[in-house]
């Protein structure tokens, strides 16, 4: 490893046979070992060990100063296990999506649904969207002619891809938003709308983005938007956030919260 002083200087791992040389300055270092540590398990199919592998090249050239502090991150940093049903997705898969984005080239697929069909599709990809758990395609579906979002885990891609078109104005100008409002509230029958009496801030450590679209309202309240099979499960999952809230819509829902509430006085005032 070569190394300069100076405003101008960092780092410099030796070249390989197929990377070029790479400047890094120290805290860009730590931030590179910093993403490698916490990379494993955000849904990428094999991105931990080959983080580990990454890892353990960049701290043989680190000088020992930041060779400790990276080594102390590791040593006192106890990893949360993610979901049991939370996606992995080949990291092959996810460049090859990137690639028919950036190319601005149709990609055809077979698609798996949540319930096991599977379809043919042909689209026009526009951007991938993740979250620590999921990554998700929006794409223009040439046989619907509407804009869809496709869970990246059930996608087998079906080369030959192609022709190349002409990029359409996207559906949203937050695409963030527009898939979470489409895994969150669009794909459910039962739909509501809650009045959080809680900051936005607050309010987004309590509900994940796949569980629903939050707004603010001022600086003590949010909305929430979201959506479940039925509005008895809705029921469960409102009261589950442990934040008072209003119901806004729909009152339906009003009313299944006050026959739970009649449930639960009954049974805490019985014997």
């Amino acid at each position: 490893m070569n190394a300069a002083r100076g405003t101008g200087g960092g780092y410099q791992l030796g070249a390989g046979a197929e990377l070029p040389p790479l400047l890094l300055d120290d805290e860009e270092a730590v931030a590179v070992a910093v993403g490698l540590r916490t990379a494993a398990g955000h849904g990428i199919e094999g991105i931990g060990e080959s983080s580990v592998r990454a890892l353990a090249k960049l701290e043989r050239v680190l000088p020992n100063r930041l060779r400790r502090r990276v080594g102390a991150l590791g040593a006192f940093t106890v990893p949360m296990l993610h979901d049991q049903d939370a996606s992995v997705v080949d990291p092959g898969l996810l460049t090859e999506l990137a690639a028919a984005c950036r190319d601005a080239e149709r990609l055809r697929f077979a698609y798996r649904t949540h319930g096991g069909e599977s379809s043919r599709r042909t689209v026009e990809p526009h951007r991938l969207v993740c979250t620590e758990r999921r990554w998700y395609l929006v794409a223009w579906d040439l046989e619907r002619e509407d804009w869809r979002t496709f869970r990246a885990d059930r996608i087998t891609p079906t080369p030959p891809h192609g022709p190349r078109f002409v990029p359409r104005p996207p559906p949203a100008e937050d695409l963030a938003a527009y898939v979470s409002r489409g895994v969150a509230v669009s794909a459910y029958a039962a739909r509501a709308v809650i009045l959080l009496k809680a900051p936005l801030a607050e309010a987004a450590q309590r509900i994940s983005p796949s569980a629903g679209v939050l707004e603010t309202v001022d600086a003590d309240t949010c909305r929430l938007t979201t959506g479940a099979p039925d509005l008895t499960v809705l029921v469960i999952h409102v009261l589950l956030m442990g934040i008072d809230f209003e119901v806004i819509e729909p009152p339906e829902l009003t009313e299944l919260m006050r026959d739970a509430w009649g449930r639960l006085t009954r049974a805490l005032d019985g014997p």
